[in-house]
């Protein structure tokens, strides 16, 4: 798929695939729509998704793990609104719960960071969306901006990013275990820009995909896929099927 494509890279390492997508809903979405067909059409049976990215902390941190609960709009709405055929529709912007449990239980207490969970807010606009100061446009002052960001961290909103909306109406539409992990560059009510050094950044970048890691190791030795040694079956199996997609396309060979 990605081949002849320069819209994103993909990697396959056993039972894995690892994805890269761009910035923003728009995005996220194309490549979930065009992956999720891929599992069908590959008869993959009950794949787990995973977004790792960064984000921008709601009283947290730079540098603190965050597990997504839940996504949420710029209004606090747990759901993906898009227009289809000229209608608005609504799409149920669902996690699953016991997947971020069960990745908050792999944290190890020797991190020198912190990994937490919470409501994840997804914005459509990296500047006014969430409330920045410095974009070209900006029709409200710093007390507006700490109001607003100091109100959602009292709903429970503990970072804000731009794809976890529309990654969790798609994966629950189609039936998918899914969830977010996401590092945090700053701290949203202490400022605006990101001035952590690029080499710290480049390591808290690490955090989240060392702990989706832990989950896939884990994963894959339960499954008998993966021996302590390295050895072992890699093939998918399972004795449930789920629900993809609610179509083929009539053009598919």
């Amino acid at each position: 798929m990605s081949q002849f494509s320069y819209r994103y890279s993909m990697y396959k390492v056993g039972p894995v695939l690892s994805i890269s997508h761009g910035m923003g809903i728009p995005s996220v979405g194309i490549l979930l729509h065009e992956i999720i067909k891929l599992m069908y059409h590959a008869k993959v049976r009950d794949p787990v998704f995973f977004r790792i990215g960064t984000c921008g902390g709601i009283g947290y941190e730079g540098g603190t793990v965050i597990i997504s609960e839940e996504a949420v709009d710029g209004a606090l709405k747990n759901a993906y609104e898009l227009t289809v055929l000229g209608k608005n529709i609504q799409r149920p912007a669902k996690l699953d719960k016991r997947l971020a449990r069960e990745l908050k239980a792999l944290a190890d207490p020797e991190d020198p960071y912190d990994t937490v969970t919470g409501k994840t807010m997804c914005t459509y606009d990296f500047y006014e969306g969430q409330g920045r100061l410095d974009g070209a446009f900006c029709d409200f002052t710093e007390a507006d901006k700490m109001e607003y960001l100091e109100s959602i961290h009292k709903s429970g909103v503990v970072n804000i990013e731009m794809e976890s909306l529309a990654f969790a109406a798609l994966t629950h539409h189609a039936g998918i275990k899914a969830a977010v992990v996401c590092v945090t560059l700053l701290d949203r009510l202490i400022g605006d820009q990101v001035l952590a050094p690029k080499e710290v950044l480049d390591e808290w970048q690490q955090r989240p995909t060392k702990l989706v890691c832990r989950y896939i190791k884990r994963y894959l030795q339960m499954k008998g896929r993966l021996s302590l040694d390295g050895h072992g079956s890699i093939a998918v199996k399972s004795p449930r099927r789920f629900k993809l997609v609610q179509q083929e396309s009539e053009t598919y060979d």
